[in-house]
């Protein structure tokens, strides 16, 4: 059984852990938008063919993948902090590989490297809950939650303007230069969280966890290469199938498991994390294809006809948006509960993507469109924390949001793969060159509409969403049986420290035996809902 050991931090976490924090996740997000401005060059840079080069963005999202649970889970255990500058140091040696090298395999150990700061974002928001004052905290999960979008939004302008002006392998020595920077800021500034889980790390169910994502997420990856019916991706596909239904078993018999399923099974939980994959669905399409649709020449007859510089400008202020968005979804969630704003968000999204249908003709209409769909991202990314944070132990904070944060790269890979499809399958041959066509783009909308409708009705099914102002976190099922346990832990929660005076609970007459006393804890510390903060 996981517990929870705290002890109350020394000083309290400064003004500065949160834009830091963020930071540290913009950077991460960096590397993955970091080579979308020179993806079509990448077979005549590095001397290969097309099917080969794209491995230098498959490995990334499978080793993000990977490490996102894995380093959430190792956070819980040996501190966040800790694995948050592990992940970021990994990711420095791996944009220094790739910087040195136009070999392939060489690029791809490199890349692979850079895709385990992935879990630099779960440990992120897991540090936040267990720092700060409750009053802060949803505005900041839902900054750190965001950054991935915000880095992923404002890499793209940045990155076409060193690709067109610059070698391209100045690309990764700038985000070296990023991560180094996380890296001595996150020294300096965050402490280390004071929450630890107890029991050992899950190492059969890490490499269960592992195998069974990559025989997923490489067929679909590569199933658009491999062709969708042959025997090599069905193969995959149901090996991994068998693979993670085995490891589903195999983590419910583990006293410390990597990934508590009986957790992730609790309905916030569960409907949570299929929402995200349909959020990341959604936050891919536009990525996908608006930096097409501009950058197309306009003798296409709907090409924009930008420059890529221009391209990333116009699709940069979906990042921005996004980031602006957290303190407004601080407010309304706040007033509201994350669920409320969850589902605004979706309809938002929605919105954007029903208008954007129609707004495809002029470069400032894709901007219009980017500004309305940042906003419905901005608040449903920000949402997903809260509804996980506040329905989970905090000894499984780091965890339960690396879970979360795979369901929405899932999402995006399955986006990615769709889409590329659709692209494809509707694309017009001009002088043995496919041009993608004005069909194609709106059905890829029409996708992500789709996507968000299917989120929505997930949404509408969780429990009705508290105000993210009064926070509440879930004790563990040790606490709920031992409440003496639970009120220590709490003691080492920020805002519930040995001077924070707690009303006493007056005793009931069922405390008398032992069955008793765990109803009294129940009652008390929330079997049916989470501890207040």
């Amino acid at each position: 059984m996981t517990q929870t050991t705290t002890a109350r931090p020394t000083d309290r976490a400064s003004g500065a852990v949160v834009p830091v924090l963020a930071f540290a996740g913009i950077v991460v997000a960096v590397m993955q938008t970091l080579l979308v401005p020179v993806v079509k060059d990448l077979p005549r840079l590095l001397d290969t063919s097309p099917s080969d080069a794209t491995w230098v963005l498959t490995s990334t999202l499978l080793s993000g993948a990977v490490a996102t649970p894995i380093m959430g889970r190792l956070g819980d255990l040996y501190g966040k902090r800790r694995m948050l500058v592990t992940s970021l140091a990994v990711m420095v040696a791996g944009a220094l590989v790739s910087a040195s090298t136009s070999d392939l395999l060489l690029m791809i150990a490199g890349r692979t490297l850079q895709g385990f700061a992935m879990g630099a974002i779960p440990l992120g928001i897991g540090l936040m809950r267990d720092l700060l004052p409750h009053e802060r905290l949803g505005s900041a999960m839902a900054l750190m939650s965001s950054s991935i979008g915000v880095g992923g939004g404002l890499a793209l302008p940045a990155a076409a303007l060193v690709a067109q002006h610059a070698d391209w392998h100045t690309l990764y020595l700038g985000a070296a230069g990023l991560g180094a920077l996380a890296i001595a800021l996150t020294l300096l500034v965050v402490p280390e969280s004071p929450v630890r889980a107890k029991g050992a790390f899950d190492l059969p169910g890490a490499l269960g966890l592992s195998a069974g994502l990559v025989l997923f997420l490489l067929p679909v990856s590569k199933g658009g290469d491999w062709g969708w019916t042959t025997g090599t991706t069905l193969g995959l596909f149901g090996a991994a199938a068998a693979v993670l239904l085995l490891w589903g078993l195999m983590e419910l018999r583990v006293p410390a498991p990597l990934v508590d399923l009986r957790t992730t099974a609790r309905r916030e939980v569960l409907l949570t994390n299929l929402a995200s994959i349909m959020v990341g669905v959604s936050f891919f399409v536009v990525s996908l294809v608006l930096p097409q649709l501009l950058q197309l020449p306009a003798e296409t007859g709907h090409g924009l006809g930008q420059s890529m510089v221009v391209a990333g400008l116009c699709v940069a202020p979906l990042g921005l948006t996004m980031m602006f968005t957290a303190p407004v979804y601080a407010r309304l969630s706040a007033r509201y509960g994350p669920k409320a704003t969850l589902v605004l968000g979706l309809l938002i999204i929605a919105a954007g993507y029903g208008g954007g249908l129609g707004l495809m003709d002029a470069a400032w209409q894709t901007v219009v469109t980017s500004v309305v769909l940042g906003t419905g991202i901005g608040l449903a990314y920000s949402s997903l924390p809260a509804l996980i944070t506040g329905a989970v132990p905090a000894s499984e904070t780091g965890a339960a949001n690396g879970l979360n944060t795979l369901m929405r790269s899932i999402g995006t890979s399955v986006s990615s793969a769709v889409v590329g499809m659709v692209l494809a399958g509707t694309a017009d041959t001009v002088g043995g060159t496919e041009i993608p066509t004005l069909h194609g783009f709106r059905v890829s909308f029409l996708i992500a509409t789709a996507a968000v409708a299917v989120g929505l009705l997930l949404a509408l099914f969780l429990p009705g969403g508290r105000p993210s102002s009064r926070l509440r976190l879930r004790a563990s099922s040790e606490e709920e049986a031992h409440p003496e346990r639970a009120e220590t832990a709490l003691r080492g929660l920020p805002g519930r420290g040995r001077d924070t005076p707690q009303p006493p609970s007056p005793p009931t007459a069922a405390e008398g035996c032992p069955a008793g006393r765990a109803a009294g804890a129940r009652d008390r510390w929330g079997a049916a809902g989470p501890l207040p903060a």
